[in-house]
């Protein structure tokens, strides 16, 4: 009928329409909401404070919390099985099986210790030539602490040996025999109790014999070529020296016998000497010829600069007159 026809049109009219609202309304809402996103995120932004934040790494873990990172990833696929079997395949061939029928000896294990090995015997020093037990470079012999009891043998050419922090306890006159060229011998800090009257007089070259840190109680015969002389921090008392034992020793200007056992001031000196250090002996009285002569009042002795004294038992301003030849006053205790 045409009434069944227009309600039929009409039906159909209205399904259109509605589909066509709905076509229309999608992309508005969408178009609607990408224009709403960037103005909440400008709200969101407006609410942090990003001028005064500096990005450093005390204050990176304020603002990446990566403590749950590794719940974004799932790496179990990419992991390998491993099957848990043997440590090694068992062999095709039975005939490389071990044959377990017949027991192998087992070794003996040696016990464990806390010592070192066993060395052999250690050879005498005096023994060996010093460039086996010591460093030798050019003329020079260095046998700083060496743990020698003795002086080593040393090369004919040796000029200067230094073997000091050792435990050497004598020197022999057989020692440095043949020894023409030796100019130094430092032997600081041993054990050296004598030495023979000879050990270094025979020494054509020898300018410096360096001995503090000893447990001398007395010096041998040096040669007239000795330039300095130390032998503080000894045990050396005023009788422990020869008589008049640095008169002949023209060459002499460094007189070193600090921290030792004197009663009084070795006399004569040479007047090549430069410098005299007797501080901390025992020493109480004094000559007046002791620097100077006092029957040559022009007298001029302008090398004995360095005069110490201090450390002793002896008021120096009750000898006026045995310093006027004198560049300077000793030093020492004055009142």
């Amino acid at each position: 009928t045409p009434a069944g026809c227009r309600m039929w049109t009409m039906a159909w009219l209205g399904i259109a329409s509605l589909c066509l609202g709905t076509a229309w309304a999608v992309p508005a809402k969408e178009e609607r909401r990408k224009m709403e996103k960037p103005k909440a995120d400008l709200a969101l932004y407006e609410n942090l404070d990003l001028d005064n934040y500096d990005l450093t790494l005390d204050s990176y873990g304020d603002i990446l919390d990566l403590s749950n990172y590794e719940e974004l990833y799932d790496y179990s696929d990419l992991v390998p099985k491993i099957e848990v079997g043997t440590l090694a395949p068992r062999p095709k061939d039975p005939t490389a099986l071990p044959d377990l029928s017949t027991t192998a000896e087992t070794p003996k294990l040696q016990p464990l210790t806390t010592t070192s090995p066993i060395r052999p015997p250690p050879v005498p020093a005096q023994a060996l030539p010093s460039c086996l037990l010591c460093l030798c470079i050019g003329t020079s012999v260095y046998c700083d602490d060496s743990d020698l009891e003795h002086i080593p043998l040393l090369p004919p050419e040796t000029t200067y040996l230094y073997a000091r922090f050792n435990r050497i306890g004598a020197i022999r006159a057989s020692d440095f025999t043949g020894l023409k060229k030796l100019k130094r011998i430092d032997l600081s800090s041993n054990f050296i109790s004598w030495a023979d009257v000879d050990a270094f007089r025979l020494l054509p070259s020898l300018q410096e014999l360096i001995l503090p840190e000893n447990r001398l109680t007395a010096l041998p015969e040096l040669p007239r070529s000795i330039v300095r002389l130390d032998a503080r921090l000894n045990r050396i008392p005023s009788t422990g020296l020869r008589p008049e034992a640095f008169r002949d020793l023209k060459q002499l200007q460094f007189l070193h016998l600090s921290d030792n056992q004197l009663d009084y001031i070795p006399v004569p000196l040479p007047q090549s000497l430069r410098s005299l250090h007797l501080q901390n002996n025992n020493i109480q009285t004094m000559h007046e010829d002791t620097f100077c002569d006092s029957q040559d009042h022009s007298q001029i002795r302008r090398a004995l600069e360095d005069i110490r004294l201090d450390g002793n038992p002896i008021n120096l301003s009750l000898f006026p007159n045995a310093y006027f030849c004198l560049p300077r006053l000793p030093t020492g205790h004055f009142f």
